[in-house]
């Protein structure tokens, strides 16, 4: 899976990606081992494309990326990971048999790194063809030195395998390394990882790891060193279960984190508490930091002398459904210790972030455990995630950033990003530009006022230049040596280097080579190449019917041409644009210049509009629209001006279509691009 750095540091390290050597086969391909596991298994591969989006730079910016996945149903689910498809906004799946089939998101999970996504099999091109189906096997069986199978799609091609044993059953991140965080979760509090040597590469995360019967006993995650960690299936199969039935996993808290024994208590049983939140039922209860647990209701927790024996305990608690009393059995002080407590719901660590455009950021709820972490009393408030620079909040006095916490806005106690909304959306209903609006936020413990320009992006008013003459010529200096190699030199003057069809230069005669000594029986005093403006601002200050004699030369002989200027052609600054905020382009009207060089090149008439800018990560840009493409055609229809194509484009907030075709001109190419955005 190509995946934000942040997300996936150990499988993009460059240990990772170095080529390495496959183990070699003990068996050969044809072996029961290897065929059993092809056949049962490969043919439920399944690629997956999808379109993520995260908060970046004040706005949701969208990726492309790809990974893998494996139909465990017959009626096709897909077991894959969370960060290839938790963020997801379109799927698209390519099975063994390379029909690209759309998808849905059924329920993701990011702390166990774990997603199920549903095919539509109504856009199977091959309906009548069963769909093959993987089934799981028991991780818990698994050894060191067992032979595995690692499928899936490296790099987004298609479906492969790879083989070889396990390295390691309870691998973990290590320790004093970066550690692995999936939306505010951290990687590894609950999986211990099977750690194996069977290649996988970015693009194999969500596919399966097999053993030779041919069963899923894993799911492979990420890429540390030369070994890959896959999830124990035994786990993927419990919360893929929850998934399907729920969309969710609901999880028990009880508000403690533990650690590893220190070296120096090397006598000491259980589970050192190193932190105990407040207000939770562990502090309720009576557990302080430094207590050990030895048992939890009813369990024995491991001497977790090392940091692989945390998940344990960890699963015991998030196992543990809420509202469920539970007796914890410990020491303090060399002395025996008994607590009851009552689990409550284990939220996420952070809530997902959305855009809110009108202020130019993206924002968060509180979730409880993102409000015990910023010292808040409860989870009132909205957090400033991200900030477009230049927009309406980085333009403030002061400047709302990242880590802000919104806590009123137009007088109005904002308690959650729905509030903000709300009093958002009845702000901007009646204006039709920015307007300020009050806005109280907390930072660091203190409380700050500022006052946000909130509202609809205002239309820049785009001044008519001031009529000049115009001749359509572009010109060179004709330096000295120029004027050397053409026999005639001292002269001064310009070189006429190329002039716009239907121009008075080309009116009046006017060829490309044609060397212009003299304008109304004055020198054009040009001789160095910092005199290029001189020629141009001589022919600005006629007026703009004036006729102006020019005499100079042509293939060594001496020539003259009378020219009628003209008004200068409408200039580029004063074309107009329209920035679509849907599909994240902004066009204009096609120049003069652009008809120009296409009739010149093409000997046609340019009918279309430009692309003046794409941003980055939107829609056009996924879909492959670039700068200075023409949209000639949009879903067959002719786009000639700026008018039509707003018009034709603010539609699909209607009709909603599941893909859009722009047909374009990029330079001497036509291209048909399918852009598919999410409604």
């Amino acid at each position: 899976m190509k995946r934000r750095l942040h997300l996936i540091a150990f499988l993009l390290s460059a240990s990772a990606l170095l080529p390495q050597t496959c183990p070699a086969l003990e068996a050969g391909p044809g072996s029961p081992e290897v065929s059993d596991a092809i056949t049962k298994v490969y043919p439920a591969l399944v690629r997956i494309y999808v379109v993520m989006e995260e908060g970046s730079g004040g706005r949701m910016k969208k990726m492309q990326g790809s990974g893998s996945g494996t139909i465990i149903s017959e009626d096709g689910l897909v077991l894959t990971n969370h960060h290839v498809a938790g963020r997801g906004t379109r799927f698209v799946c390519t099975l063994s048999n390379h029909d690209e089939v759309d998808a849905t998101l059924v329920g993701t999970d990011a702390l166990a790194d774990l997603a199920v996504l549903k095919l539509d099999l109504e856009t199977r091109r091959f309906k009548d063809q069963p769909l093959a189906v993987a089934s799981f096997g028991d991780s818990d069986k698994l050894k060191t030195g067992d032979v595995v199978f690692a499928m899936g799609s490296p790099g987004g091609l298609s479906q492969s395998v790879t083989r070889g044993i396990i390295a390691n059953t309870e691998m973990i991140v290590p320790r004093h390394q970066i550690g692995l965080t999936l939306d505010g979760e951290k990687v590894g509090e609950l999986v211990r990882w099977i750690g194996h040597d069977a290649i996988i590469y970015p693009g194999n995360s969500g596919g399966p790891l097999v053993n030779p019967a041919g069963e899923i006993v894993g799911v492979n995650e990420v890429g540390i060193a030369s070994l890959g960690g896959a999830i124990p299936s035994n786990l993927a199969k419990k919360v893929a279960e929850e998934l399907i039935a729920k969309g969710h996993v609901t999880r028990g808290w009880i508000g403690v984190e533990i650690q590893p024994l220190l070296r120096s208590m090397a006598g000491k049983k259980g589970a050192l508490v190193s932190t105990v939140w407040k207000d939770s039922p562990a502090a309720k209860a009576g557990i302080q930091p430094g207590d050990f647990i030895t048992r939890y209701e009813g369990h024995t927790v491991p001497d977790c002398h090392a940091a692989e024996d945390l998940p344990v305990f960890n699963a015991l608690v998030l196992g543990t459904a809420p509202d469920t009393e539970v007796t914890l059995e410990g020491q303090r002080d060399g002395k025996p210790m008994t607590w009851k407590l009552t689990t409550v719901n284990r939220d996420a660590t952070q809530a997902k972030e959305s855009e809110l455009r009108e202020w130019g950021i993206t924002t968060r709820d509180f979730t409880r455990m993102s409000a015990l972490e910023m010292y808040r009393e409860n989870e009132d408030g909205v957090i400033v995630d991200t900030v477009r620079t230049g927009g309406p909040s980085s333009a403030s006095k002061p400047p709302l950033r990242g880590g802000d916490v919104i806590v009123s806005a137009d007088g109005k106690s904002v308690h959650s990003r729905a509030d903000l909304d709300a009093i958002t959306a009845a702000f901007v209903k009646d204006i039709d530009e920015p307007e300020p609006m009050l806005v109280e936020f907390e930072r660091d413990g203190l409380e700050y006022a500022t006052v946000v320009k909130v509202g609809p992006a205002k239309d820049p008013v785009k001044p008519k230049l001031a009529e000049k003459a115009w001749m359509g010529i572009a010109t060179q200096v004709l330096t000295d040596d120029l004027a050397t190699a053409y026999g005639i030199p001292g002269k001064k003057g310009v070189r006429v280097t190329g002039m716009s069809p239907d121009s008075p230069a080309k009116n009046a005669g006017l060829e490309e080579g044609d060397i212009l000594l003299k304008l109304d029986g004055r020198v054009i005093n040009a001789r160095r190449p910092e005199d290029s403006e001189v020629f141009p601002e001589l022919i600005l200050a006629y007026p703009v019917d004036a006729t102006v004699e020019l005499s100079g030369m042509r293939d060594g002989e001496e020539k003259t041409w009378s020219v009628a200027l003209a008004p200068r052609p409408i200039d580029d600054s004063e074309l107009r644009e329209y920035d679509d905020d849907l599909f994240e382009f902004t066009a204009r009207q096609v120049s003069t210049r652009q008809r120009e060089k296409a009739k010149e090149r093409f000997g046609e008439d340019l009918v279309g509009v430009s692309v003046l800018k794409v941003e980055p990560s939107g829609w056009a840009a996924l879909g492959g629209l670039a700068a200075d493409d023409i949209i000639l055609t949009i879903d067959g229809e002719r786009t000639e001006e700026i008018e039509p194509l707003k018009q034709k484009l603010q539609s699909f907030r209607e009709t909603k279509p599941r893909s859009v075709v722009f047909q374009i001109r990029r330079g001497p190419r036509t291209h048909f691009l399918e852009i598919e955005p999410q409604w």
